[in-house]
């Protein structure tokens, strides 16, 4: 079962552009899969109110719970005060996996660091090539583990994203996803640095192609072993890492069943 862990989906209301207006999933969803996709993380646009977008989000979550897992979005200044109850809400009531944080609405804050760990939760924060402070995450909250989404700059940023790698390489909880990641012998250093441990497959779908993002992946002809951790293996581990056992235990099950149910099938 290969694993998109970067899409998004839903209605945003800023009007200022795709990312905030709407990302809608028909298009990714038979691209996805021609390409073999079979499970995909979804998380919401831009929204002036990140409670409203996780719970249009949930919806779709519920209606087709074997095919989408949910990232909640969370604004570290506007939700500051209640990052814990949203979190701990869309965990529980709406099963979310994970939490998504942007740089473009502020930085990441402890607040948002001190709920993932209590609850459990990865966390995608696209830095927007401010990588520095992936020094500061990875020792100050060694046990919530951070995604880093293009690598450190979807803007291109060689710097950024060459200056990721040796963090990425020294912390065993940093991780990197591969979505619009143009310079493709970045990836390929990742790869020899950090190791295929550390990366995740992701698309930035709705608005890149996931057969294109994945065709990245192909062409690093890493082993069999080593293509199936970048392509779901490391993001089913880490939505069990650091949970509660019982509670890790049932998340990976409602995860991994469908996997294995493709599996069988093929």
């Amino acid at each position: 079962m290969i694993i998109d862990c970067h899409c998004h989906a839903g209605k945003g209301d800023g009007l200022t552009g795709p990312w905030d207006t709407a990302a809608p999933l028909a298009a990714y969803l038979r691209r996805a899969a021609a390409a073999g996709i079979g499970q995909t993380v979804l998380m919401p646009t831009f929204h002036s109110d990140y409670a409203q977008a996780n719970r249009e989000l949930a919806q779709l979550l519920a209606a087709y719970p074997d095919r989408f897992l949910g990232f909640a979005f969370v604004h570290p200044v506007r939700d500051r005060g209640r990052v814990w109850p949203l979190l701990r809400g869309a965990v529980e009531r709406y099963g979310f996996v994970g939490v998504k944080v942007h740089r473009a609405d502020a930085r990441i804050s402890r607040e948002v660091c001190e709920a993932a760990l209590d609850l459990g939760l990865p966390v995608l924060y696209d830095v927007m090539g401010e990588v520095e402070v992936v020094e500061l995450l990875a020792q100050e909250y060694p046990d919530v583990d951070f995604i880093v989404p293009h690598l450190g700059s979807f803007a291109d940023d060689w710097r950024a994203q060459q200056a990721l790698l040796d963090p990425l390489s020294r912390h065993p909880n940093i991780y990197a996803d591969t979505s619009a990641v143009r310079r493709f012998d970045l990836l390929a250093e990742a790869v020899q640095r950090a190791g295929p441990g550390k990366l995740l497959f992701g698309s930035d779908g709705p608005w890149l192609h996931p057969g294109v993002e994945l065709a990245k992946i192909r062409a690093l002809r890493l082993s069999a072993a080593d293509e199936r951790l970048v392509l779901g293996g490391n993001l089913l581990r880490l939505l069990g890492r650091g949970r509660p056992a019982e509670r890790a235990s049932a998340n990976l099950k409602s995860v991994a069943a469908p996997a294995a149910a493709a599996g069988r099938g093929r």
